[in-house]
């Protein structure tokens, strides 16, 4: 992934040095469990682990003579042993392993750190999220279907949505994490051929993994489909946000808006612009996560017992969509934590179509006080139809029509304008979220 998109802490991560070092650890933990079997000789075990090394630009250096990137590193591993005076130990080096015992065990190395960073993130997104749904847990605001004005929500139901949403997300990349916690050691083709099942289980144990129960040459790839289909969910997720935002950022809506630091510009040729340009951004960004998942998916079916059609794929995707992730959700925590929102433009835009918002209130308090529902809905569509092409006012047209009054009293016809009614759960919709009671 480009730098502009690469927080420093997943870039180490996913960098050739940190990929090297999960190597060399899986290396050394073989090292020290065949040791324990008697396959290794203890002290040859005990001088890998004392003197064993590399250099990355040494083993690109071997990488592009032998075409092969284990053979490349254990070569240079080797070399540093030479060095240090314990040639002799480095025979014992990738005993009785194949490449991908190794690959495919460091690489869940690799993912258990990015998905403890991209958990942390996401925890930190679900406490902003939570801190400003109560904030706003009574702000009024209009709820739009189809982008047009239907019924009266808060803001903070709205946080609480994408707080619920977000805690789903934690859920599914624990377990997808979860899932790719395992390692192999069972060479080639899965047998077990030159080192048995015991050592392979000693051997995930030292590094924190647990023993694939069956694989191939490889760990099966639906695991890692489920990972990063679980960031792709995730990303949807803040992209979802992103867009709500952007949405009620827009000139004739006003409700809410991104950050707009000192000194920022909107635009080369317009002064006045304060345009949702980190919320367009996660939008974009979404949708590469998103297709990295075609591609996790059409990894799973290898040749036999496995090809390297997937092996230059994942070089990209897992890397990619981590990093993304871990930036988007940067961006989600700063985007909620530094959200302006304008409770009083809501409040605005909701009294704006003059009580049609109150329609369905209205329809369904006319037929329980007798009215037929059919001629409730053509009376009650009548005004509002007449209010909306007149931009008149609606509640003032229904107090006035005597059909109306022959079923419903004064009070009864403003307790249908109730906004208080309409939202006189809203306290209970947040136990649900935030408690868990669900009564």
């Amino acid at each position: 992934m480009i730098p502009r998109y690469t927080r420093p802490e997943m870039g180490r991560i996913f960098s050739d040095e940190n990929r090297f070092a999960q190597w060399l650890e899986v290396e050394l933990a073989a090292s020290e469990a065949l040791a324990e079997t008697g396959a290794v000789p203890a002290g040859a075990a005990q001088a890998l682990r004392a003197h064993a090394g590399f250099d990355v630009a040494r083993i690109h250096e071997i990488e592009r003579q032998v075409k092969h990137d284990v053979i490349a590193f254990t070569t240079a591993v080797s070399e540093k042993m030479a060095a240090a005076g314990h040639a002799d130990a480095s025979r014992w080096l990738h005993h009785g392993l194949t490449s991908n015992d190794v690959v495919d065990t460091a690489q869940a190395l690799v993912l258990m750190q990015a998905s403890k960073l991209l958990l942390e993130g996401a925890n930190k997104l679900s406490v902003s999220l939570k801190r400003r749904a109560f904030e706003f847990k009574h702000a009024v605001q209009i709820g739009r279907t189809h982008g047009i004005h239907a019924e009266p929500i808060t803001f903070g139901l709205k946080l609480a949505l994408w707080y619920d949403e977000m805690r789903r997300n934690i859920a599914r990349l624990t377990a997808a994490a979860e899932d790719l916690r395992v390692g192999k050691i069972s060479g080639a083709v899965g047998t077990f051929g030159h080192i048995g099942p015991e050592a392979e289980e000693r051997i995930c144990a030292r590094l924190n993994l647990k023993p694939a129960p069956i694989a191939s040459q490889v760990i099966s790839r639906d695991r890692h489909a489920a990972w990063i289909a679980s960031l792709a969910i995730l990303t949807a997720t803040l992209e979802k946000i992103a867009l709500e935002i952007r949405h009620l950022q827009r000139t004739e809506v006003r409700e809410a808006e991104e950050p707009f630091s000192e000194g920022q510009k909107g635009s080369s040729a317009m002064p006045h612009k304060r345009n949702p340009v980190t919320c367009e951004q996660m939008c974009g960004l979404a949708r590469i996560v998103r297709s990295n998942v075609q591609a996790a998916m059409e990894n799973i079916a290898l040749w036999h017992e496995r090809d390297i059609s997937h092996s230059s794929v994942e070089r990209v995707i897992l890397a990619d969509s981590a990093i993304l992730t871990d930036y988007m959700l940067a961006k989600g925590v700063w985007l909620i934590d530094g959200m302006q929102v304008f409770t009083q433009r809501m409040r605005q835009n909701l009294d704006s179509t003059h009580g049609l918002i109150f329609s369905g209130q209205l329809l369904l308090d006319l037929a329980a006080a007798g009215m037929l529902r059919e001629e409730a809905y053509r009376v009650v569509q009548t005004h509002a139809m007449r209010a909306w092409e007149s931009e008149g006012d609606f509640r003032r047209a229904v107090e006035s029509d005597q059909q109306v009054l022959s079923y419903l009293s004064a009070e009864q016809i403003r307790e249908a304008f109730s906004l208080e009614r309409h939202l006189a759960n809203v306290d209970r919709i947040f136990d649900r979220v935030f408690s868990g009671k669900v009564t």
